[in-house]
């Protein structure tokens, strides 16, 4: 069999929220885990990414690339995140693909109608993803998925870009067929825009049903060029920031070493 014709290996995880969600595929066959995140990802992200990979018998060196929610969300959790992508990439000598977490929203609701018989395969959908930011304040993107008909997979595009503000201050996209989509409901109900809504998270799963179309537009970058991604008045890591990010990064790569 061909190298181009091997089914393709990914490892995914995302930690920008208050859960830690976890994925490897091959091919078709998928493994998948959710286990508590916040500031318990920091120390369960590596020995659960190793713990699937040996489930899988996929090693790590095996792998096409590795994936993760790069932001935005928890500080925090996306430094973790990123860190642990840069180690293991950099010590199995592989690419890192980026993805934003409010697509992977947006995916895992469309997803998840499309499960429930909600919305059909190859129905076109908007959605307004929205994450909840604490500080009173929400993340949203909003996403058009245009079907294309089946076989042929469909693709996101954006309509309105990412930014951080006021719930109150949010608008939904013109048109009809919107779902909102995310985990800021419970915190900040009646202060969102009216639509049809749908509780989701950015999970393993969804990044990597993103990750194909990703890569084919060549957004894999070397495991040096993966950084997080903040809209917060944010525009770089502090030095200590970068530090814990280093720490961890060399912690990610010193496990496969042992």
């Amino acid at each position: 069999m061909s190298a181009n014709t091997n089914p393709r290996r990914w490892l995914a995880f995302d930690t920008s929220t208050d859960v830690l969600s976890l994925a490897v595929a091959c091919g078709d066959q998928l493994w998948t885990q959710t286990l508590p995140g916040g500031a318990q990802a920091s120390s369960g992200l590596i020995p659960a990414v190793l713990a699937m990979l040996a489930e899988a018998d996929m090693p790590l060196a095996s792998l096409d690339a590795i994936v993760f929610g790069r932001g935005p969300g928890s500080f925090t959790g996306l430094r973790t995140a990123c860190a642990v992508a840069q180690g293991l990439a950099f010590g199995a000598d592989l690419p890192v693909l980026p993805v934003d977490t409010l697509l992977a929203v947006a995916e895992e609701a469309r997803f998840a109608q499309m499960q429930a018989g909600h919305i059909a395969p190859d129905a076109d959908l908007t959605v307004l993803a929205l994450l909840d930011a604490r500080m009173d304040e929400v993340y949203s993107a909003a996403y058009r998925w245009q079907a294309q008909p089946l076989p042929t997979q469909g693709h996101w595009q954006e309509v309105s870009p990412l930014q951080v503000g006021a719930p109150e201050k949010i608008h939904s996209p013109q048109g009809a067929g919107v779902w909102l989509a995310g985990n800021a409901f419970a915190a900040y109900g009646e202060r969102l825009p009216l639509g049809d809504r749908c509780v989701a998270l950015p999970t393993a799963a969804a990044l990597l049903r993103l990750a194909p179309a990703l890569w084919a537009q060549g957004l894999a970058v070397p495991a040096d060029q993966a950084m997080p991604l903040y809209i917060r008045d944010k525009v770089a890591n502090t030095t200590a920031e970068r530090e814990a990010m280093k720490a961890q990064a060399a912690a990610a790569k010193a496990v496969l070493q042992t």
